[in-house]
């Protein structure tokens, strides 16, 4: 491992992404390593798919760096640990390939005056620790891209403990349109459940065991969630109790939404319960994910955009649930088309749904399979005669009603990804993550010549293709029921020129930024 203390031997060191031949992860610290430092530097040295689909091993550059930006007046600075050899052998051993230890002078040549500082977005910094500690984000954002500039890496790998800082980085991240990702690690916690901390060393064999009294107001906080109740207020002011009660002078208690922090008064589907103590020397923070049910993924978008592709390789990334809410309507116009009814009749549509047995399973491959009265329609639902008549059909009230019920009964429990049209408008309006997936109509056109090509099907011409995905984009944009439109906080994902892997990556990020991995692990 090699050991960097300059910005030349930095630079030399990394290259440049246009010359580098396999990625760069970083992982900043400010050294007194534990093993949650050493989880974060073994996830950032494991081998990732390129779009191009072969593996890599990346290169993991770890920092130690004690920051006197992120540190206010009072605060533990000069008493920090500084720990240099014995970091040096445990980043080593948990695979880092170099470690880069500046000093402040090396980092900030200027000096504080010669400084250009980051500042975060007030709306990350109005609650949590950010209040009682004013510059603190400050100092992190700058040191942060102050060290990204020099590295430019590929990826950049922080801690969930801190949880507000994983935030408010990702946030500057985007907001400098940095090229890189920004991976999160779940916290480690020690037997007790006293989460990792460089600062538990100053504690002392009995403020050792008072800490441990922090994991256990945050289980009252979830034990009280999970009997029904719903009142941020109720849940604060009893893990509040419960802090005072091991001894623990509180700083605060708080529960707001884990993606933009702000405060939640009524907890409906996810929120992050935050707290920061005062134990002896040290101040402590930790935090839980209280939930109602397991996280839900809305995908919508118009027709022939790859929703079904990229659900289905996405619900298997992360361990999901798929629920082809397309093909639950499909099903419905292939079962109307062969009673022979008029697929453009409501009245006469509406009783078939009567004896309508729609199942949706996991086949022996993990594939999808959909059945109606116990006969298998898979591929049936994917021929044009269906895929003609599915708009007609799914405009229909009774049609709609009927799925969506049977949707949100699938839902109630979570930990599934939907796709399908207005599932993120009327399905599933409080879904963690709510994605618009689109393309170009000559795109989609190109992408479904290649389908029904695959499937055995006649292909049309490139224009007739064309004129029919935009005719089925105006009837789902133009009907009375449920027309297709993009939720105001769903997010726009356009998928031109993007290989399947990209897009699942694109989704991985934003599922991410909302559902940390304490509350859905990681499959892998």
């Amino acid at each position: 491992m090699r050991l960097l203390r300059t910005r030349r031997e930095l630079q030399h060191w990394c290259g440049t992404p246009s010359t580098r031949n396999v990625p760069l992860h970083f992982v900043p610290t400010m050294g007194a390593l534990h093993p949650g430092h050493l989880c974060l530097i073994g996830r950032a040295g494991q081998p990732v798919t390129a779009p191009d689909g072969r593996r890599h091993q990346p290169r993991v550059l770890v920092s130690l760096f004690v920051n006197p930006l992120q540190f206010g007046p009072g605060e533990d600075f000069q008493s920090y640990p500084r720990t240099l050899e014995a970091d040096r052998a445990l980043a080593e051993a948990a695979g880092a390939t170099a470690l880069f230890v500046p000093t402040a002078e090396e980092l900030f040549p200027g000096g504080d005056a010669g400084l250009t500082r980051v500042c975060p977005p007030p709306a990350l910094l109005a609650g949590l620790c950010a209040r009682h500690r004013p510059g603190h984000f400050e100092g992190v954002a700058t040191v942060v891209c102050r060290l990204l500039g020099l590295i430019r890496p590929e990826q950049l790998w922080l801690g969930e403990k801190d949880w507000q800082q994983l935030v408010v980085l990702r946030r500057v991240v985007a907001d400098l349109g940095l090229p890189l990702q920004v991976r999160g690690c779940p916290t480690w916690r020690e037997a007790d459940g006293v989460a990792g901390s460089s600062r538990n060393r100053y504690l002392s064999p009995s403020q050792r065991l008072q800490a441990a009294g922090l994991p256990r107001a945050l289980e009252v906080g979830r034990a009280l969630v999970a009997a029904g109740e719903r009142s941020a207020a109720v849940v604060q002011q009893a893990v509040c109790q419960g802090l005072e009660a091991a001894a623990l002078a509180v700083e605060y208690a708080e529960l707001v939404v884990p993606q933009t922090l702000a405060p939640v008064t009524q907890l409906r589907a996810m929120a992050l319960l935050a707290v920061a103590v005062r134990c002896g020397p040290s101040r402590l923070i930790d935090h839980t994910v209280l939930m109602t049910r397991l996280p839900i993924v809305a995908i919508d978008g118009p027709a022939g955009a790859g929703k079904s592709t990229v659900t289905r390789a996405f619900a298997r990334r992360l361990g999901l649930i798929y629920l082809d809410t397309g093909a639950m309507y499909r099903a419905v116009t292939w079962w109307v088309q062969r009673q022979g009814a008029d697929p453009a009749d409501a009245a006469a549509v509406a009783p078939l749904l009567e004896a309508l047995e729609l199942r949706l399973d996991n086949g022996p491959g993990g594939e999808p399979c959909v059945t109606i009265n116990g006969t298998d329609i898979t591929t049936a639902i994917r021929s044009p005669d269906v895929t003609a008549q599915v708009s007609v059909v799914a405009a229909h009230a009774c049609v709609r009603e009927a799925l969506t019920r049977q949707q949100q009964g699938m839902g109630e429990r979570g930990g599934l990804v939907a796709e399908g049209r207005d599932i993120g408008t009327a399905v599933f309006p409080d879904a963690e993550l709510k994605v618009f997936l689109t393309a170009t109509v000559a795109e989609r056109a190109r992408r479904r010549a290649l389908d029904l090509a695959e499937r055995g099907f006649a292909v049309p011409a490139g224009a007739e293709l064309e004129a029919q995905i935009a005719e089925r984009d105006r009837l789902d944009s133009t009907r009375a029921v449920a027309p297709l439109l993009q939720a105001e906080d769903a997010v726009e994902v356009i998928t031109d020129g993007m290989a399947i892997e990209a897009v699942i990556e694109r989704l991985t990020e934003l599922f991410r930024e909302r559902v940390p991995e304490e509350a859905w692990p990681d499959p892998a």
